[in-house]
């Protein structure tokens, strides 16, 4: 009954009126629900089991098939059933020696039930099967094969069904008499998929997408529309999607959508690729029903397979839009919330470089850019080196790990207590961002280098427009395409900067260097400790609030090190008063590390519980993620929202709050009954990434709006406005 309970609505009817019959409830669905329990093991449908010979020749392999019909309107499931449902399956008690193969499936129908397709038979099926008896039967007695078979029988409710099978056969020397069943047997094997020579099938996988490439033989030419994959396995391909066909010369192309639910991409494409009506796989028109099994090869396209010179990406985008997908999201980058601190100390440090003349600006904007590529190739090299160890990783991966949250909150922190003025130290750690030095020595060159990095360390906690189709893009490609798009995304972060650092007209419009920059500078302070506090409370939500107490002890030893260094500067002190500052200086440093480390290592808080009890209704709506839990929602019919976010991606805090939370947006959502799921990508979590990788996407945010019918879900922006949800919401055609 558990496969039976995912058909939605109907499931729902069958655990109301199971309900009704263990509870006693009289009336009439009572009374028929317990006759059908208990007189009819086989409710609407009957199976038996026939043989195609009428006897039994010792060691010689013969078919018998499990003969099924079913009442109009009522329906049993192929192997794979779809949606929903559960297979036939057949339990044998054979004689000793005997041999029973696996069934042999015809290929099935697709069965609509309001937003579920499933796979199954009408009316009467046979599925084989081969037994091998031994070879030591004595010609003369008689052998008895019997089971039992266990089916779904499904209408508006589904019924679990099962019957007792037997069958007696003589025992002959020759080849015995075909039975009255064997015209049927031929039928049933002419519904068999087969392999078909005078196809080449591959298949190619990109984003959510994969794609069966056949390649026809002269004189083979049938029209495809309307052929349909059935995956062999669940969870592979979605049922419920649609398969459109393409064709490119000789080159057929069939795009089936990823299930949803998968854990994996999968290797291997399994099934039976059904040809239309009227159409067949061979010129003698035999064979209706192709058996597919190939790999999957992720350099596979369209492309590729006819000739042509450029690859195909996730959701049919190419590698040179890919690249110019990705060279505009780094551009856009840059207007990310995420981006700010570094932004206003990179505008201090244009403002300080035009004292030094515009040799000194252009150089150290280069070096700047040149950080940002170093950064990105080495981002891109990590990523791509952990996702081929098998890690469920993507962008912005680090900021999943407690550790680097620490690390970072003590950085910015100690960027903005220099800001202020409060210790200098060169160009050590704290001084990458925020003591932008422009002179000709090998400190400021260094500087905008480092500042290049921090950059786009604190850029990845942000997917700006653009980047989430150019980066799902770049997972999927080998590892040359991957940095190219990666390269294409640090050019255009650079790109601002390096244009003002190196255009002399745009420069002399930079104001003169004065008293003021001492003031912006110490103003730019409160950004960074902006950041730090953000940062803690995205630590708070990885670990606990023992954590965060650990973490603000790192922070006070990280502002007693920056007092002793103020409090007693080198030119006022012995060399032996130095050294005793310095060393407790860089003991407070070390040890404010250490307990932030410590408290990177705390248990996660518990999340299973509202964190108050005054929390909004428009928090209180929405549901953890769970594939299952958005199986559940579709099935039921209702359009289902789903906001795959992260505490530390500052795009999705922004659009959640501007947007999402508010009252409109609200009351759009319930007047369209739409089911709201949030994915919350904080901590590492092996299915969010994998839904993500669904989607062709790899980083927050990513907004997905399922429809109530089964149709293709919609992929929102990655900044939202009302009217982009409004509009989408709009757009929804009424659910079942």
């Amino acid at each position: 009954m558990t496969a039976c309970l995912r058909t939605g609505r109907a499931a729902l009817i069958a655990v109301v009126w199971g309900s009704a019959v263990l509870l006693g409830l009289g009336g009439p669905w009572s009374a028929q629900a317990q006759t059908t329990a208990s007189d009819d093991p086989s409710p609407h449908s009957e199976a038996t089991l026939v043989s195609e010979q009428s006897a039994v020749v010792p060691g010689e392999p013969f078919t018998v098939a499990l003969r099924m019909t079913m009442e109009d309107g009522w329906h049993s499931y192929w192997k794979n059933p779809g949606a929903s449902g559960e297979a036939t399956s057949i339990n044998w008690s054979l004689p000793a020696g005997y041999k029973a193969a696996e069934i042999q499936w015809p290929y099935p129908h697709q069965i609509q039930f309001g937003s579920l397709v499933s796979y199954g038979y009408s009316d009467e099926v046979f599925l084989l099967t081969e037994i091998t008896p031994p070879d030591t039967l004595t010609a003369g007695t008689t052998v008895t094969l019997d089971g039992t078979a266990s089916w779904l029988i499904c209408e508006e409710i589904c019924l679990p069904a099962r019957s007792d099978i037997a069958l007696s056969l003589p025992v002959a020397k020759e080849t015995p008499e075909p039975t009255q069943w064997a015209e049927a047997f031929e039928r049933a094997r002419a519904k068999h998929p087969t392999p078909v020579a005078e196809w080449s099938v591959g298949a190619g996988r990109s984003g959510g997408k994969y794609q069966l490439l056949l390649n026809a033989s002269d004189g083979v030419q049938p029209d495809l529309e309307g052929a349909h994959f059935y995956a062999a396995e669940q969870s592979v391909v979605d049922p419920g999607a649609p398969q459109p066909v393409t064709k490119n010369g000789d080159t057929y192309a069939i795009s089936l959508t990823q299930s949803e639910y998968a854990q994996a991409p999968a290797e291997r494409l399994r099934g039976v690729l059904v040809a239309p009506e009227g159409e067949h796989w061979d010129p003698e028109g035999d064979v209706r029903a192709m058996h597919i099994d190939v790999p999957v090869d992720s350099s596979l396209s369209v492309a590729t397979a006819t000739g042509a010179s450029s690859s195909t990406a996730g959701g049919g985008l190419s590698l040179p839009w890919a690249l110019a997908f990705a060279f505009i999201g780094g551009v856009l980058l840059n207007l990310m919330p995420c981006v700010f601190p570094v932004l206003s100390v990179k505008i201090l440090g244009f403002a300080q470089e035009a004292e030094e003349g515009s040799g000194a600006m252009k150089r150290n904007g280069l070096l700047f850019g040149a950080g940002v590529l170093a950064s990105m190739w080495v981002l891109a090299g990590a990523l791509l080196a952990l996702r081929a160890a098998g890690s469920q990783i993507g962008w912005g991966f680090q900021l999943q790990s407690p550790v680097f949250i620490a690390l970072m909150t003590m950085l910015f922190f100690g960027i903005g207590l220099n800001l202020l003025g409060t210790f200098e130290v060169g160009t050590t750690l704290m001084n990458w961002g925020g003591r932008m030095q422009t002179s000709t020595s090998s400190s400021g060159g260094t500087s905008a280098f480092l500042t290049g990095v921090l950059a786009t360390v604190v850029a990845t906690p942000c997917t700006a427009p653009f980047m989430g189709a150019a980066l799902g893009v770049a997972l999927t490609l080998s590892a040359v395409g991957a940095l190219l798009i990666f390269t294409a995304l640090g050019v255009g972060m650079a790109t601002p900067y390096v244009i003002l650092a190196t255009t002399p007209a745009l420069l002399d419009r930079l104001p003169q260097p004065g008293g003021w920059m001492e003031t912006l500078k110490q103003a730019f302070a409160f950004p960074m400790f902006a950041t730090a506090i953000w940062l803690v409370w995205v630590f708070g939500r990885q670990t606990s609030n023992g954590g965060v107490a650990f973490l603000l002890a790192g922070l006070l030893l990280l502002g007693v090190a920056a007092w002793i260094v103020h409090r007693w500067s080198p030119p006022q002190l012995s060399r032996t008063a130095t050294v005793l500052s310095r060393s407790l200086a860089g003991a407070a440093l070390v040890g404010g590390i250490a307990v932030a480390v410590i408290g990177a290592g705390s248990a996660p808080a518990d999340r299973t519980t509202p964190a108050t009890t005054n929390a909004s209704a428009a928090e209180t709506a929405w549901r953890s993620y769970s594939s299952t839990t958005v199986e559940q929602l579709r099935a039921e019919g209702r359009p289902v929202f789903v906001d795959f976010t992260a505490a530390w991606c500052l795009t999705c805090q922004v659009n959640k709050r501007r947007v999402l939370t508010t009252e409109p947006i609200q009351k759009a959502f319930d007047d369209k009954n739409v089911a709201l799921v949030r994915a919350d990508w904080t901590n590492r979590d092996p299915e969010i990434t994998k839904a993500l990788q669904s989607h062709g996407r790899s980083g927050v945010p990513v907004y997905v709006l399922y429809p109530g019918d089964g149709s293709a879900p919609t992929l929102l922006p990655e900044v939202l406005t009302d009217d982009i949800v409004l509009n989408a919401l709009d757009d929804l055609q009424p659910s079942s």
